[in-house]
């Protein structure tokens, strides 16, 4: 496989949890293929430290806005660009077909000291998503709090004009 951003040929790293592809003494970018990222995106996995240094070339200058294809598919696949987390620290190239993510160097560590747990990054997306959404979430909720409101004073209506003659258990021909 080749890089996506400098055209070399990556390098099989191999640790005791994952193998990644890396462009080892190119611009020091990282393959993962699909769910491997999450296996060392987090500071106390330890299996990521070693992917934390990966040795680039200084004189390499690399575009980071150019748009990059799938190193592992072979049908140009354009991958997507998106933030790691509702904390926009770090953009991330993810392939659409095979799932696999490439991340530029320095990013690995970026999205490890994002978040200082897995328990601070939901509550993170909790916020987030509660700013967005909240004020139409608390729309329908009243909305739906009103569509019962007017069921059940229809159902209270609807006892009265027709009242039900049926006592649990003195029901005879019916077994309720």
């Amino acid at each position: 496989m080749n890089c996506p951003a400098c055209d070399r040929e990556l390098t099989r790293w191999t640790s005791p949890v994952l193998e990644v592809d890396v462009c080892d003494g190119g611009c020091g970018g990282i393959w993962f293929d699909h769910y491997e990222l999450a296996k060392v995106d987090e500071a106390p996995e330890a299996a990521g430290e070693e992917l934390l240094d990966v040795p680039r070339d200084p004189a390499l200058q690399v575009d980071l806005d150019r748009r990059r294809e799938c190193p592992k598919c072979t049908d140009g696949v354009v991958m997507m660009r998106h933030f790691t987390s509702v904390a926009r620290k770090v953009t991330i190239d993810e392939c659409p077909e095979c799932g696999g993510i490439w991340l530029d160097a320095g990013e690995l560590r970026g999205i490890r000291t994002e978040f200082p747990t897995d328990e601070a990054r939901q509550a993170a997306a909790d916020k987030y998503f509660g700013d967005v959404f909240g004020p139409e979430l608390a729309a329908e909720h009243a909305k739906s709090e009103a569509e019962l409101q007017r069921a059940q004073h229809f159902a209270r209506a609807f006892r009265f004009i027709t009242p039900s003659y049926y006592v649990p258990g003195k029901q005879e021909g019916g077994a309720f």
